[in-house]
């Protein structure tokens, strides 16, 4: 298959032959990136990631190109490091990805009828299994992830062979079903912090499904409620300074009667 060449900034792929080529130099000549190591690389790499997503947040061109390059950065790394062990390289890399999209979109490469995102979400999950049938579904998300995103993707996986409830009606019995088993653990004469660490977990996950049947993505949800109350924290602190009392000198009566003014203007997440 060809390459749309007119939808590339290089045309020919010069650019991308040249930073290699940088990062060969680097790789020799630079004290830092000469003592680079995989492991030492990790710490990088999630750092980029997570800077990658802040510029997609910001929609901003220009700083997603840049922050995209330092994620490439850390891939070209790596693929020298190895490259230098005889391992793999950077075009190993590109072929062993191209040929797995190519397997795993049958509809685009093959003649397999696939209509819905879903319906490619199912049929990606048989395929899963179908190359690595002794291999957990599972087993492929990162336990590195965040808590609440590993729950999304959990739970992605299973609905993708029908282990799922039928709609979010069903999901929201369930939620309420695991908040007062959490409720159960809490009114115990003698609290057990490991079972209501359980409960509240088994909460948590199910309010992840439950945002996945409201197509809600749970990890952006929480992170829009979380600017929103840095915001109105924010004016709050704000408020107090005006009054030049310290929040922590404050009663929760005074602290919430002027939260709930600085409620009423709507913040940037809103």
């Amino acid at each position: 298959m060809k390459t749309d060449k007119s939808k590339l900034d290089g045309g020919d792929l010069k650019e991308t032959r040249r930073f290699l080529e940088v990062v060969g130099r680097l790789r020799k000549e630079c004290p830092w990136d000469k003592k680079q190591t995989h492991k030492s690389l990790i710490p990088y790499l999630i750092e980029e990631a997570y800077e990658a997503v802040d510029a997609i947040e910001e929609q901003s061109g220009d700083k997603m190109r840049e922050e995209l390059g330092d994620v490439l950065l850390q891939i070209a790394l790596h693929s020298e490091i190895a490259g230098e062990k005889g391992t793999f390289s950077f075009e190993s890399i590109a072929h062993s990805i191209a040929e797995k999209m190519i397997r795993r979109h049958p509809h685009i490469f093959a003649e397999a009828d696939i209509k819905t995102a879903e319906d490619q979400t199912k049929n990606w999950s048989k395929l899963k299994e179908k190359e690595n049938p002794n291999r957990s579904l599972l087993a492929g998300i990162p336990k590195a992830m965040p808590g609440l995103s590993v729950a999304q993707r959990y739970g992605e996986i299973a609905a993708s062979v029908n282990f799922d409830w039928p709609n979010a009606e069903k999901v929201m019995e369930k939620v309420d079903e695991e908040l007062d088993e959490l409720k159960v653990e809490m009114k115990r004469k003698k609290r057990i912090q490991k079972d209501m660490e359980m409960e509240l977990g088994d909460l948590l996950f199910t309010i992840t499904r439950l945002a996945a049947h409201l197509k809600i993505d749970s990890e952006r949800a929480l992170k829009r409620s979380c600017a929103k109350f840095e915001e109105r924290f924010g004016r709050l602190e704000t408020e107090f300074k005006k009054k030049k009392k310290a929040m922590g000198d404050s009663s929760l009566k005074e602290l919430d009667a002027v939260w709930n003014q600085v409620k009423k203007k709507k913040t940037k997440a809103e």
